[in-house]
């Protein structure tokens, strides 16, 4: 059973920063492509960034592309989002889910994620 857990969410002045982390639970995080959703009050989840197994291959939603940055540590068993030069509209709280044993290109689409942690609020004042 994989458990994912988000920490290092919380409230920062636009044109801040933050680092949200993803620990993973199990054996299998090196085998297994990982993203990050966010979920803005009153609209539905949506894709931040992917990253494969090994992080050769990243995926970005536009609206962060640039200031956003996915990473992970296999030897942690960690995944990582830096958040740089945030904006009001990056207030959400931030998911982190995983495609267990899925070696390919990472998806970015919810669909392909079967493991989700419970979430972390990011609040970004103006």
């Amino acid at each position: 059973q994989v458990q994912l857990v988000e920490s290092g969410g919380g409230l920062v002045q636009a044109g801040g920063s933050l680092r949200l982390s993803c620990a993973f639970s199990g054996r299998t995080f090196s085998t297994s492509a990982m993203g990050w959703f966010r979920q803005a009050p009153g609209k539905e989840r949506g894709f931040v960034a992917s990253i494969s197994s090994r992080g050769g291959t990243i995926n970005y939603a536009g609206s962060v592309k640039g200031r956003f940055t996915i990473s992970r540590d296999n030897a942690k068993n960690t995944l990582y989002l830096q958040m740089n030069n945030l904006n009001p509209e990056d207030t959400a709280v931030y998911y982190c889910a995983a495609a267990v044993g899925y070696l390919g290109p990472p998806s970015t689409q919810e669909v392909d994620f079967g493991s989700w942690g419970q979430g972390t609020q990011v609040t970004v004042s103006s």
